[in-house]
């Protein structure tokens, strides 16, 4: 690290837990992120100012004006643009040095395994199980970490699913496609809700690249937002999920 990026990241570095060795891991680590939204904005935002290397950021859509409630990498001048765009100017605001790789189509065939295969971390920040499933199959084939989160309404959910065969995957949690409809923009959400969650997805990659920590592997961190409560369930895999007969 030069200098520069000494002073840069100097407040991360000063924790014990970091230290400059964990630093130079993030620096040298690749994130996968899967959608640009609500969930997606604040865990770029914070992986490209803890100073991760490489984001790659895939995003299909383009900013539109009810994004601006909760979707805080876009602004108003966005409008009409393709997200990742978006991403990429604001992103290099606030860290110049970050690589960013941008992908404004939907991940389909082999492209989603190939892409997931460059990546140390993955994070889905997508709204619908379709493909929340196919990443998770993608991460789990490829034994790469799943950061998984989601928010709607006043409530938020985060897990972590290592892909080493030691715990769950995100279909030990749900079994079946489809079965609810998990967009908010049918459902609503409160703005904050999704910075949450998506900032506890940016600190659980850190904390899956650094190797500090106790991530939520085997955890489901669930949060109601009305009442201000949190709750973690333990999560189990499921003898009947395809990622058990792997092992």
């Amino acid at each position: 690290m030069n200098d520069e990026q000494l002073l840069r990241y100097s407040r991360q570095i000063m924790l014990p837990q970091i230290d400059v060795e964990g630093q130079a891991k993030l620096l040298a680590s690749t994130a996968l992120l899967i959608g640009l939204g609500g969930l997606g904005s604040p865990a770029a935002m914070y992986l490209a100012a803890a100073g991760v290397g490489h984001l790659i950021l895939v995003d299909d859509d383009v900013v539109d004006l009810s994004n601006l409630q909760r979707q805080i990498l876009h602004g108003t001048d966005d409008i009409g643009r393709p997200k990742t765009e978006s991403a990429r100017d604001a992103l290099l605001r606030i860290n110049p040095d970050v690589k960013l790789t941008l992908i404004d189509h939907r991940l389909a065939g082999d492209e989603l395994p190939a892409q997931v295969k460059k990546a140390d971390v993955v994070l889905d920040g997508s709204d619908n199980f379709a493909t929340r499933f196919a990443v998770n199959d993608a991460c789990r084939a490829a034994g790469v970490p799943l950061v998984s989160g989601a928010a709607i309404r006043m409530e938020g959910q985060v897990s972590v699913f290592l892909n080493d065969g030691t715990g769950p995957c995100y279909r030990c949690l749900y079994r079946d496609e489809g079965e609810l409809d998990t967009a908010c923009s049918t459902n609503g959400v409160l703005a904050p809700v999704v910075g949450i969650i998506g900032s506890i997805q940016a600190t659980e990659a850190i904390k899956v690249l650094t190797g500090i920590g106790e991530t939520l592997h085997g955890r489901l961190l669930l949060l109601d937002a009305l009442h201000m409560e949190w709750r973690t369930v333990r999560l189990r895999p499921d003898p009947a999920c395809a990622c058990q007969s792997q092992g």
